[in-house]
């Protein structure tokens, strides 16, 4: 186990709070006025007074979570979804540590889901890698990493990309590795948006980063697992289109901050029906197939591959998905695995989702097949996966 102080010196800026820093955070947290905007739609029954003392109460990271994240997100959960579960857990081991590497949907509930369904089997939750781009105020950052988030830095010149690239590296290592504790990260930097999901071979070059030398051996040290999620519906679809025709429209088109919140504000209060997350495999056994002497460029090809196969086989399916995909591809492939029902019904949704898209120059055939093709991508890529 690493030292509060080997912690400190090395990652300061990027690792998780310490617990020994936990009660000045929440002090700062409960003062801020920002952090009571944002937490006081959320928060009912409970009066700002009572959810600050029990802030106030916790002095560790597992005590926040424990006391205040879980009974909130069990809230969410209950409210948003029609069920969340979990499965695939014989894949994993509870005294070690891993890599977690899933496709990614939301830009908040992704980790934090799959944190819920970890506490509820009594396992340790995850280490969550999350982007500077979106701690858009200085509370957001103390919160983030007061549930256990460490951070990817973004906005660096290309200068300093590689040291930052081999800091992360170094912790992401020491994390696993050492404090032997498991670690969430996204396949991709920033949602998959039509959900055709495909590892980055750039993120799989950082993990190798602390051992440029040996990369086969440093990718099974981290002991990656794949983990498919699937949301029956996504609240963001529409604003995804949205950005699809404005990408379209206007080939400089950038996101804004506002942009970003909209989207997190969207995907935590909007209703997701049913969600599942599965683990696949370890890659470790693939990864041995490997001979030694492969270059690394093959080596982390090859594994991007694995990880993503293992992603498109544990995929869960609902009818909108298997309509979706029938509509992309003209077809009548998956007729027997829905009704006129579920077709009307999807249609239905395509409509309302549409008619929330406000732009100017709107163009409504173009956002519909771009819904679609969020909804059916996933199958199309199982079924390769499968050949």
């Amino acid at each position: 186990m690493t030292t509060a102080t080997d912690t400190t010196d090395r990652f300061h800026d990027i690792r998780p709070l310490l617990d020994s820093e936990v009660p000045e955070t929440i002090e700062r947290l409960v003062t801020n006025e920002g952090f009571r905007r944002a937490v006081e739609p959320i928060m009912k029954p409970l009066s700002w007074e009572q959810f600050s003392e029990l802030m106030k109460g916790c002095n560790s990271k597992y005590d926040f979570q424990a006391r205040l994240v879980y009974p909130l997100m069990k809230q969410l959960i209950d409210k948003t979804t029609a069920g969340l579960s979990g499965s695939g857990w014989d894949n994993i081991e509870e005294e070690k540590s891993y890599l977690f590497i899933s496709n990614h949907r939301d830009i908040v509930l992704d980790a934090a889901l799959f944190n819920i369904l970890l506490f509820d089997k009594e396992l340790q939750t995850t280490e969550i890698a999350i982007g500077d781009n979106l701690l858009i105020h200085p509370w957001i950052a103390d919160l983030v990493r007061l549930n256990k988030s460490f951070i990817v830095k973004r906005g660096v010149s290309v200068r300093q990309m590689l040291e930052v690239s081999k800091q992360l590296s170094r912790y992401i290592h020491h994390t696993v590795t050492r404090r032997q504790q498991s670690v969430w990260i996204a396949q991709r930097e920033g949602r998959a948006k039509d959900s055709d999901d495909k590892t980055q071979e750039s993120l799989l070059k950082m993990f190798t980063l602390y051992d440029n030398a040996n990369p086969l051996e440093a990718l099974q040290q981290l002991r990656v697992v794949p983990l498919s999620i699937s949301y029956e519906y996504d609240p963001c679809d529409y604003l995804k289109a949205k950005e699809f025709q404005l990408k379209r429209d206007q080939p400089d088109y950038k996101k804004t901050q506002a942009d970003d919140i909209e989207n997190m504000a969207t995907g935590i209060t909007g209703y997701k029906g049913r969600v599942s997350f599965r683990l696949g495999k370890c890659i470790n056994d693939a990864l041995g197939s490997i001979p030694p002497e492969t270059g690394r460029n093959e080596v982390l090809r090859h594994a991007a591959s694995l990880i993503d196969n293992e992603i498109y086989r544990n995929y869960t399916f609902f009818p909108i998905n298997y309509v979706a995909y029938d509509r992309m591809t003209g077809s009548r492939a998956f007729a027997h695995e829905y009704t006129e029902d579920d077709r009307a019904r999807f249609d239905e949704y395509l409509q309302q989702q549409v008619d929330k898209v406000d732009l100017p120059g709107k163009d409504n055939d173009f956002l519909r097949n771009k819904i679609i093709e969020m909804y059916a991508n996933t199958v199309k890529n199982h079924l390769e996966a499968r050949l």
